[in-house]
């Protein structure tokens, strides 16, 4: 399904309340699971007899790690992970990191573990694009094996040679490991639209410095001098395909809900309630000015009584609503709020 699925006209504001909530607070998230990503990723590789094989990681294509993958149910239940997949190029270079989650079934897990740090090792070219195109489902799209650790790497199984993923779990401090098939990886665009930011129109993003050096660290678990070097200082085409942000999200839900309003309303009206036309015409986001010129319509007839029935009608509501919050998240604003003094503060004497 896609990112944009058309929604019922009722559940608008529920959609855009919650895109909201979570890009409102999304960097700082997001930031934490980088820290989180880069803390698992240098104690496991602390311990040679624990960890995982270098060797296993010179030859993989993608590295995958999912910080603090709750588990609910018991022996049978469901768990949910949010993390970091990097895709190294055929020349060794490495991408920085787009954002992913994990979902599925507890196969495999400990009985009483309630959380486990999941490492990835992409070994084949497909089983990165697996998850590149959207969404994989592990034991189902490719296959995956518990992969081996420290010494154990040069002794792999023919089993595990045939998966394209190798598995990892640390729970408790210990590392091993795990098979989580049935599990599902996505891309998730919002964070990594959230995390990585633009300078400004059609100029690329800019990595944090969070993500340069866990890139970086990567690099040099996998690759050369030179790659360590590269790493994503100027490989960021991955992020820019798999980012949106909050306008993108409330510019196609505009597009698709605004002709169930229309459907409603004669040509004269809907002529009188259009959306600017590079909604449709452009790939390019209208500007606050246009956008603001059709909110205005929409408001004179919100605030109407004689159009009280139109006003009412939800499907007006949500289009209203989606309109206004469009607008302000096209608007420049600074993150701090620019106040007078705050009025002194008044001691109640006991």
């Amino acid at each position: 399904m896609s990112l944009f699925a058309r929604p019922l006209p009722h559940w608008i504001a529920i959609i855009v309340f919650f895109a909201s909530a979570q890009l409102v607070a999304a960097q700082s998230q997001e930031e934490a699971i980088v820290q989180a990503a880069a803390s698992i990723l240098q104690e496991t590789m602390a311990s040679p007899l624990n960890a995982i094989p270098q060797s296993m990681l010179a030859d993989s294509h993608g590295v995958a790690i999912i910080p603090n993958v709750l588990k609910a149910g018991f022996i049978v239940g469901a768990r949910h992970g949010r993390g970091l997949l990097f895709v190294r190029e055929a020349n060794g270079n490495w991408h920085a990191p787009v954002f992913i989650s994990l979902t599925g079934g507890n196969i495999g897990w400990q009985v009483g573990v309630q959380s486990s740090d999941i490492v990835l090792v992409f070994r084949t070219p497909r089983s990165v694009q697996g998850i590149l195109s959207g969404r994989l489902t592990i034991g189902a799209d490719v296959a995956a094996a518990a992969g081996p650790v420290g010494r154990q790497g040069a002794v792999a199984t023919d089993g595990q040679l045939q998966a394209e993923i190798f598995s990892y779990s640390r729970s408790r401090g210990l590392f091993a490991g795990v098979s989580i098939d049935g599990s599902v990886l996505r891309i998730d665009q919002l964070a990594t639209g959230a995390f990585y930011r633009s300078p400004g129109p059609n100029q690329p993003v800019v990595v944090p410095p969070s993500a340069l050096q866990l890139t970086q660290a990567i690099a040099r678990y996998t690759g050369t001098a030179a790659a360590v070097a590269n790493a994503a200082t100027q490989n960021t085409s991955i992020v820019q395909q798999n980012r949106t942000n909050e306008s993108d999200v409330l510019r196609a839900q505009l597009v698709q809900i605004a002709p169930e309003l229309f459907d409603l309303v004669s040509p004269e009206w809907s002529n009188f309630l259009a959306l600017p036309s590079s909604l449709y015409l452009s790939t390019e986001h209208p500007t606050a000015e246009s956008l603001q010129i059709t909110i205005d319509r929409f408001n004179t007839v919100a605030s109407d009584p004689k159009f009280v029935q139109l006003a009412g009608r939800p499907e007006f509501q949500s289009v209203h609503a989606l309109l206004k919050h469009y607008r302000q998240s096209l608007s420049a604003s600074s993150s701090t709020l620019q106040l007078p003094p705050p009025p002194p503060i008044v001691e109640i004497l006991p």
